[in-house]
């Protein structure tokens, strides 16, 4: 009676959302370019003003500090997207082989996976009988897709797409290595390190403040946080920029 219950219940409920088109919308799906974004915004403001700032300190001319920066942005753009294009393809090849070997183990002991899902079932809270009732319902529709979501925790809504997070983290870094150059605007060797120098941090608050926002986590935390670390980044490059300058005469 208490498995007929829970079933009529679920049932019910998905009816309700179903006639009343129930959608819930989560940033969980955002995540794979929301990182790839965010990381390379952040470094295209960090290393391009960073560059700037270290090649300025050193009393280099305008047309030096210009060409550095540019050739910064370029080729960090590319590493970016090469970076992240070849980290996310691991993830792949770990998820296919992951794929590979439930696929396997389904077709040795279809059984023990059917037991297996039980389990699962069981140990998050489902009665004994609903928990079989759910892993056979799952079994007979799509065992595969059951135990990579429940076993294994894959969702098609976050998983590793290579492509997309290079050309997300390539554009971002462009975009974000962009800000620094407002500060070439300015008069004067000294008033150009500060303008790039407030240019990039009112840039990495722009971005903590707007990955926040899309994350939906709180603002000032994650503004804070992009903020300290690029003005540390550039803090350090524009010392060794000095030193560089002094060490050579």
């Amino acid at each position: 009676m208490h498995v007929w219950r829970s079933c009529a219940l679920l049932r019910c409920v998905a009816m309700f959302e179903l006639l009343n088109g129930h959608v819930e919308g989560h940033r969980t799906g955002r995540a794979g370019w929301l990182r790839a974004a965010v990381l390379g915004a952040n470094d295209g403001l960090v290393s391009t003003a960073s560059l700037m700032v270290g090649v300025a300190a050193s009393h280099a001319s305008t047309g030096a500090v210009i060409t550095a920066g540019v050739a910064g942005l370029a080729a960090g753009a590319m590493a970016m997207a090469a970076g992240e294009y070849v980290s996310v393809s691991s993830q792949v090849d770990v998820e296919r082989a992951d794929r590979t070997q439930e696929e396997r183990e389904l077709a040795a002991d279809p059984d023990a996976e059917l037991a297996e899902l039980t389990g699962i079932y069981r140990d998050r809270g489902l009665p004994h009988d609903l928990a079989v009732q759910v892993a056979l319902a799952l079994h007979e529709r799509d065992p595969l897709a059951a135990h990579l979501r429940d076993e294994l925790g894959f969702f098609e809504h976050s998983a590793a797409r290579p492509i997309q997070a290079a050309i997300a983290s390539a554009l971002s870094f462009l975009l974000g290595g962009l800000v620094p150059f407002l500060g070439m605007l300015g008069d004067g060797s000294t008033s150009r390190i500060g303008l790039v120098v407030v240019a990039a941090l009112l840039g990495l608050a722009g971005a903590g403040v707007l990955g926040a926002r899309v994350a939906g986590a709180g603002l000032l935390r994650p503004a804070l946080r992009v903020v300290l670390g690029g003005g540390a980044a550039m803090l350090v490059t524009a010392a060794v920029g000095s030193a560089v300058q002094l060490s050579g005469g």
